[in-house]
């Protein structure tokens, strides 16, 4: 497999990393200082996208010129999702997208979802704790968005709020909890570093080969995953 970084901070290094360990080719590596443009001349490779929010519509305006599958691990541009998936799809390439491209935290997500299905029914105030490294521009992150999301399912109006903090250097850290006058839940996922995003979105980069349109990373875990 061959992949094209888009954006070198610090996941992309660790994508570039992983990628060489699995023996992954990383045939070229998109910078502020040198973007990708629709004369970069890549074909047969897949774009791994970890950059800035504001660049991501033409990361996406590209691939499709360039009919080249890609992976989208920037998170922060939701406002700009339809725009993003309509180009996808009508120029017929495949792309994956998440906030989260950690195994753990795709299980976790169904967790929080499941345990929201239990006790809404009941007495117990739903919360999200969002804590990344102090540099995390985003805040809610994309993950603590697609969480509370999937818990609305099952509160209906009922409010999820969402507490973040942006300070350390933790890569990420996010509980949910269930609070009563008779007790209260507590479910957490802690990132210890980058490796488990970079494993998923190169998970995703051999799974978007040869496919169209646009897909969730869900869809590449039920793959992998007993189904709910």
């Amino acid at each position: 497999m061959k992949i094209a970084l888009v954006g070198y901070g610090n996941m992309g290094r660790v994508v570039d990393e992983v990628a060489a360990a699995r023996g992954v080719e990383v045939v070229e590596r998109f910078t502020r200082e040198k973007p990708l443009r629709p004369d970069a001349g890549l074909s047969g490779v897949t774009l791994v996208d970890f950059s800035v929010p504001e660049a991501v519509p033409e990361t996406v305006r590209v691939a499709a010129a360039l009919s080249l599958p890609l992976v989208i691990g920037t998170t922060g541009w939701n406002d700009q999702m339809d725009e993003v998936r309509e180009r996808i799809e009508s120029s017929q390439i495949g792309a994956v997208q998440a906030s989260n491209f950690s195994l753990g935290v795709n299980v976790f997500y169904r967790l929080a979802e499941q345990a929201a299905k239990m006790l809404a029914a009941f007495e117990y105030d739903p919360f999200i704790q969002d804590w990344h490294h102090r540099f995390k521009k985003d805040s809610p992150s994309g993950t603590a968005l697609e969480i509370r999301r999937r818990m609305a399912r099952h509160y209906g109006e009922r409010e999820v709020p969402i507490s973040c903090q942006r300070a350390g250097y933790v890569p990420s850290e996010h509980s949910v909890g269930f609070d009563s006058q008779a007790d209260t839940l507590h479910l957490q996922h802690r990132a210890r570093n980058r490796k488990g995003f970079a494993e998923g979105a190169l998970l995703a980069a051999g799974w978007i080969a040869g496919r169209r349109g646009f897909h969730t990373f869900q869809e590449v875990l039920d793959d992998v995953l007993p189904a709910d």
